[in-house]
């Protein structure tokens, strides 16, 4: 069929064909994007911690008797306080493990720096994050060991807070090995954190690093560049993981609460945050991106039914004024086949030059997010994928309408004469 005779009609119909090309423009620059996040969301929820993260709790508490200052005998006292908490917890019947951790994937504060080959920082180091802890925190939070071995409890040191956090000795995770050392002889190697010498003598399986399930901002670059530093930090503020035995999760949680209170009633450990288990965390951390993904996703839904529906409407009221026009070329000997072909040709070239405009609609709009908004850039396949999903839209709604003119009969020509 030729381009010649809906190019013609189309002249008759401008404004219609003009507003159904915009609406398909407007639907595909919006639904692109928002697909686009959808997906960086749906990424975002699913990526792996990591840990073990089934039976794993986290404990987070202040206390209100602590000592004041950073001398000598308040970071001990500070230490005795937490050595008295952890001892408590390794006791109850339901408790498998329990380190000192004063941050995990997805939540709690985050300490980084930068890991290299030589003390400059700035000579071929890393971005890292720091998990602060003692002996048993690999094993509490569930990392595979792939090579070397745990800290020795005669490698454990404590300090204050806010004081220098090194230490002598390292385990990495195996990003970081393997950034660091692409020949695979991390184990053993030294390195150096922030310009301080330390030995890696661990090698554990991806860890996440804290925060990054909220802070996107962070980037993705370094996001499993993680190093467990075996010291334990002696604050006001103190933080436990706890593994507890398998399906004794909640009798764990409530077990621990009445261990902390009867070693020290003095601290702060509301329901909201002082004892969670891990689900619970990562349910509240991604609720938003969740709740994003569902809002943006019916948005979609809306829009394209909206623009079926306006292409599937515009159609029909064109069948109903070419009814005499269908009925002469049917008299001339146009056939059911032809009269669908020809609206479907008329509908394709409308919905295609709407897709073009879109697809310009589509990069300009990521690009004014990406301003705004530190969005990433939107891919070419998504586009693409875009122009494809609203043709075969523009096809499936004209469908009805098209159908119905192919069934007009050659006697309507006759009826006006």
């Amino acid at each position: 069929m030729k381009l010649h005779p809906i190019l013609s009609a189309l002249r008759h119909h401008k404004t219609g064909a003009l507003l159904i090309a915009l609406q398909i423009a407007l639907t595909l620059a919006i639904v692109c994007n928002a697909v686009f996040i959808i997906g960086q969301r749906i990424e975002k929820v699913g990526r792996s911690t990591g840990l073990v993260e089934e039976g794993l709790i986290r404990i987070s508490q202040n206390w209100l008797n602590a000592p004041t200052g950073d001398d000598p005998a308040a970071v001990e006292q500070l230490d005795a306080m937490q050595r008295a908490d952890l001892a408590a917890l390794r006791k109850l019947p339901d408790v498998q493990e329990v380190a000192a951790a004063a941050s995990m994937p997805i939540q709690g504060m985050i300490w980084s720096g930068t890991l290299g080959l030589s003390p400059q920082a700035d000579n071929g180091g890393i971005k890292v994050a720091y998990y602060y802890g003692d002996e048993r925190q690999r094993s509490t939070f569930g990392l595979r060991l792939l090579a070397g071995r745990d800290f020795r409890p005669d490698e454990i040191t404590h300090q204050s807070s806010q004081g220098k956090l090194t230490a002598p000795v390292v385990i990495v995770s195996q990003v970081v090995a393997e950034r660091l050392f692409p020949h695979g002889d991390a184990l053993g190697k030294t390195v150096y954190q922030d310009g301080k010498a330390a030995a890696i003598v661990g090698i554990v399986g991806p860890l996440q690093t804290p925060t990054l399930g909220r802070l996107s901002a962070l980037g993705s670059d370094w996001a499993y560049n993680s190093v467990l530093e075996p010291v334990r930090l002696d604050g006001a503020t103190a933080s436990y993981a706890l593994r507890a035995k398998p399906g004794r999760e909640q009798a764990a949680m409530r077990e621990a609460r009445k261990a902390l209170i009867a070693v020290d009633p003095m601290r702060l450990m509301p329901d909201s945050w002082g004892i969670q288990s891990f689900t619970t965390i990562r349910d509240k951390v991604y609720r938003g991106d969740r709740g994003m993904a569902l809002l943006l996703g019916l948005i979609c839904l809306i829009l394209l039914a909206v623009t079926a529906t306006g292409i599937a409407g515009l159609t029909s009221f064109w069948v109903g004024q070419r009814r005499k026009q269908i009925g002469i070329r049917r008299a001339l000997g146009a056939r059911k086949a032809d009269i669908l072909r020809y609206f479907q040709l008329e509908n394709l070239f409308i919905a295609g030059v709407g897709a073009m405009l879109g697809l310009l609609l589509a990069v300009a709009f990521n690009l004014w997010l990406m301003s705004r908004y530190e969005m990433a850039h939107l891919p070419v396949g998504y586009v693409l994928l875009g122009v494809a999903a609203m043709l075969v839209l523009g096809q499936a709604a004209v469908m009805v309408p098209a159908r119905r003119a192919s069934k007009v009969p050659p006697v309507v020509a006759t009826r006006s004469v």
